[in-house]
């Protein structure tokens, strides 16, 4: 290195970044521990202690949680099932417009599962072949768009929902059971879901973040978002000395080093590139306004606070516990074999049907 260039000394931030991950999969087992005591008050039909059931767990309703989105912008109103859900994803948006896709390598317990499950599949790659493995362009493009149209089936499904569709879902008794059917899924998962399973942990050992790279929708909406992020890192050309490493530290395989501002939907904001960079000033993140750097920090603290505050808000004024009563849930539990999908296209007219004379009624146009 040339005299004339300062050494990075700026601390790593992975160590912090880990610390945030570890926290966040502690408060999922802490979540799932008290969802299995709510289950088991439901299958005791309420002859044990009552344990309430944990909000939460809507972090794990997506689907659900965007139709809340969607309802929420054609009514202004919360939706009362799974009101946590709409917080959650909210945060998880929001962050992703402020810091990009900084939610799957901060705070996501798949993502944080993928990356340990990646860095062991790395050092068996670099053991025997001394390189990272990538497909070849050719393949892993074409693959990468999977998760996109899977976003795009999910997104055209609700969006072409109407008011009345989207409450008569919403409200439905398999969208209030989505949660307690997702654990028997995991707790009751057939060999044909364990083979999935397996193989996509075996394929994400040999092909880095596998499902977050390929198949995740979530991950590809948020991916999107990213793009129009008000904080970018950007690369001082005049400064950068092309080592390389900085490339070769990025788990989304992004060529940080040939350009000048990072703009890839597969970038989660890990700064693991940052903290690679040996030359001071090189590499930083920017505000796209202000063009001030934005220091590691203040991306950790801004992206626990972001979703610690808009998740609160949801506490706050009163839209994180559902209004299910255990009652209602214990016999939407007794029922839960038999409760299907409500998106029957019947349905929805007789609904549609019901609602609009009970309007012209209200308007006065009926007797």
């Amino acid at each position: 290195m040339s005299s004339k260039y300062i050494k990075n000394t700026d601390k790593p931030i992975q160590k912090l970044r880990f610390t945030v991950q570890v926290t966040f999969v502690l408060l999922c087992i802490w979540i799932g521990v008290e969802f299995y005591q709510f289950i088991s008050y439901l299958e005791s039909n309420g002859t044990t202690a009552f344990h309430q059931r944990p909000p939460g767990a809507e972090g794990f309703l997506p689907i659900s949680a965007l139709m809340s989105v969607v309802y929420f912008i054609q009514t202004g109103q919360v939706h009362d099932v799974h009101p946590a859900g709409f917080f959650i994803f909210v945060a998880i948006v929001g962050m992703s417009l402020v810091f990009g896709k900084a939610f799957c390598s901060w705070m996501c317990p798949v993502g944080f599962v993928s990356e340990l499950v990646g860095d062991f599949g790395e050092k068996i790659w670099k053991k025997l072949f001394k390189r990272r493995f990538k497909l070849p362009k050719f393949i892993d493009y074409p693959f990468r768009a999977v998760k996109y149209l899977l976003l795009a089936f999910f997104a055209f499904a609700i969006f072409s929902m109407t008011e009345t569709a989207l409450a008569f879902f919403l409200s439905d008794a398999y969208n209030i059971a989505a949660d307690v059917k997702m654990f028997y899924f995991f707790a009751e998962i057939s060999r044909f879901s364990l083979i999935v399973i397996g193989a996509l942990f075996f394929l994400s050992v040999i092909i880095r973040n596998f499902w977050c790279r390929y198949l995740c929708p979530y991950g590809a909406l948020l991916g999107l978002i990213g793009l129009l992020s008000l904080n970018k890192i950007k690369r001082n050309a005049v400064n950068c000395i092309d080592c390389g490493l900085c490339t070769k530290a990025c788990p989304s395989f992004i060529k940080v080093d040939k350009v000048k501002t990072v703009l890839s939907d597969e970038c989660t904001s890990c700064l693991n590139c940052i903290d690679e960079c040996p030359v001071a000033d090189t590499l930083e993140v920017k505000n796209i306004f202000g063009k001030k750097k934005v220091s590691k920090k203040i991306i950790a603290f801004g992206v626990i606070l972001l979703f610690v505050s808009i998740t609160g808000l949801g506490m706050i004024t009163g839209h994180w516990h559902n209004k299910i009563s255990k009652e209602e849930y214990l016999i939407i539990h007794k029922q839960l074999d038999a409760i299907g999908h409500p998106t029957s296209t019947a349905e929805i007219k007789e609904l549609n049907k019901a609602l609009e004379k009970e309007n012209r009624y209200k308007s006065g146009k009926i007797n």
